[in-house]
């Protein structure tokens, strides 16, 4: 079976002031926006809803930026590619 995404991404959205209601809004109306490519895997928020911790896979960072782009008018981003815990120790292992 061929994995489409391959690479994990840790997106920290920081909410504009005064824009998180508008940020559901715009969720409610058209959904999360994702371009081909990019798939969510699940989402934090802290208890004063001004960050948002998100975890995305995608085919490349270029569709990240591409999704970025919806919500660049509400949030700020940061996008920091990741790796899960099993493949940093299989990397640590055989060192590479």
């Amino acid at each position: 079976m061929i994995k489409l995404y391959n690479m994990l991404y840790m997106i920290i959205e920081t909410f504009h002031p005064n824009k998180v209601k508008l940020i559901y809004k715009r969720f409610e109306e058209k959904g999360r926006q994702l371009p081909a490519g990019v798939h969510y895997i699940n989402s934090w928020i802290d208890e004063d809803i001004k960050k948002c911790y998100q975890v995305m896979e995608s085919t490349t960072e270029e569709k990240i930026h591409e999704w970025v782009r919806h919500w660049i008018d509400l949030s700020d981003f940061q996008i920091i590619p990741v790796i899960t815990s099993e493949q940093a120790k299989e990397k640590v292992i055989k060192g590479e």
